[in-house]
């Protein structure tokens, strides 16, 4: 079966090692065709529909999930169509219509969105391709780790993972799992408002979120998978929020430091040193180093440009 994402850099940052005084490394998922993570699952996934005679992708997504839909299915030659909620920028709905995407604007979170995909994708020849809840993303996105462990040659000390939906934290487990790495530790970071994941590791069950109220659009799922909170028990996955300032501030940081631009959904995982979320782990006991180096992962996001963020962070007097 084809794969629609490209295999990444894994770069070690010497801003980062010096930062955290331990080596660190960054999974630049920031560099795939759709500028993230997320074309891995949502590829993997397509593909399969496509091969089991699918027509037309159906999508639902507040931007990156979107694209790669859009992505998925020029490059396997299907039409789609993606949902979006009300929240999505401009920039993300343009950068899906430039696929060939039709993007319809339907509801004020993502989950009402996805009502009206999965009553499109009933249609026959359609397929719906969900966001991140699925075990075929989550299969794509393992691929990650598959990779990682090829490039570096080493168990990493830790794996940081930006939490939304889910997606991305159940391939990195599964991906762990396949590399006999269920030792490493997980370090899972939201921003306040989006921290659906934290709200359930604290009660021990799926709690979904009332309200969106993040800037990181891109993690604002209201729950995440039921699988997600069993996996508590056979990983170590410690769950930290950041607030929006952080994530902004770590973003603008790392585009002066890495020449990269990236979302706020993002920055809350480069938050995790530059806002010494990780330090203060370690100190405390949380977190124990071994030789191997920390790991970042990159997820990217198309959806935001160094201006947006910089208008942000005036707001927001970072």
């Amino acid at each position: 079966m084809r794969e629609l994402h490209v295999k990444t850099p894994l770069i070690k940052s010497d801003y980062f090692s010096s930062f955290l005084e331990h080596n660190v490394y960054l999974k630049m998922e920031s560099s795939q065709v759709s500028g993230s993570f997320k074309i891995r699952g949502i590829g993997n996934l397509s593909a399969k529909c496509v091969e089991n005679g699918c027509k037309s992708l159906i999508g639902c997504s507040g931007g990156n999930a979107g694209i790669a839909v859009a992505h998925a299915a020029k490059l396997l030659n299907v039409s789609a169509t993606v949902f979006v909620p009300e929240t999505t920028s401009q920039r993300s709905i343009a950068l899906m219509k430039s696929q060939g995407s039709q993007v319809i604007v339907k509801g004020a979170n993502y989950n009402k969105a996805l009502e009206e995909a999965i009553q499109e994708s009933k249609k026959p020849g359609n397929a719906l391709i969900d966001a991140y809840d699925h075990p075929d993303i989550w299969e794509g996105h393992s691929t990650i780790i598959s990779e990682i462990q090829e490039q570096l040659n080493e168990k990493p000390s830790i794996v940081i993972v930006p939490v939304g939906g889910g997606g991305l934290l159940l391939g990195i487990l599964q991906g762990l799992e396949n590399a006999g790495w269920t030792d490493v530790p997980v370090l899972a970071m939201e921003t306040l408002g989006a921290h659906c994941f934290n709200m359930s590791v604290k009660a021990g069950k799926v709690i979904p979120l009332e309200n969106i109220t993040s800037i990181a659009k891109t993690l604002g799922a209201r729950t995440v998978p039921q699988q997600l909170i069993d996996s508590l028990a056979k990983f170590k996955i410690i769950s930290e929020v950041v607030t929006d300032a952080q994530a902004v501030s770590s973003c603008l940081h790392f585009a002066a430091n890495e020449n990269t631009v990236v979302e706020p959904s993002c920055g809350a995982a480069l938050a995790s040193v530059y806002c010494k979320v990780l330090q203060t782990l370690i100190k405390d006991e949380r977190v124990h180093l071994t030789d191997g180096p920390a790991i970042v992962i990159v997820s990217g996001g198309s959806g935001v440009t160094l201006n947006m963020l910089q208008t942000w962070a005036n707001e927001m007097n970072v």
